[in-house]
This record gives C-alpha cells, sequence and structure tokens, in this order.
C-alpha cells in the first residue's frame, strides 16, 4: 500500500503505480492536466514512466476553457 498526498487530500493506494495509472484511476484525462510532483512538474511524456512511491505529493491542476 501506498500513501499519496492528492492536492494537499491523503490517499491511500492498494499498489504501486504511475503517474498515469493514477490518473486514471481518478478519472482525470491526462492530456487535460500538468502535474507537480514533489514540487517538480511533469512533462506529460513523463507520467506512464513516473513511478509514484509512499508519502509523494501531487498537485494536479485541470485546464479549464472558457471564454
Amino acid at each position: 500500500m501506498i500513501r499519496l498526498s492528492v492536492n494537499g487530500e491523503g490517499r491511500e493506494f492498494g499498489k504501486e503505480m504511475t503517474v498515469a495509472s493514477l490518473l486514471e484511476a481518478l478519472g482525470t484525462p491526462p492530456e487535460r492536466v500538468a502535474v507537480e510532483l514533489n514540487l517538480q512538474i511533469l512533462d506529460q511524456h513523463d507520467y506512464s514512466r513516473t513511478v509514484l512511491k509512499d508519502g509523494d505529493r501531487l498537485e494536479i491542476i485541470r485546464f479549464v476553457g472558457g471564454g
């Protein structure tokens, strides 16, 4: 089990996962967000190869259209 902080909220997951699989579990389309992991902005190309570890802190910012 890993414990993550996602947008300031403590969350627990039953297995190791990548950023891409976390976004999928949260129902968040990866092309519509920016992800900060432990104070570092990730490139979208790295979502599928970045493995999350217990205690990681993520901020997920959703892009909203309008005008």
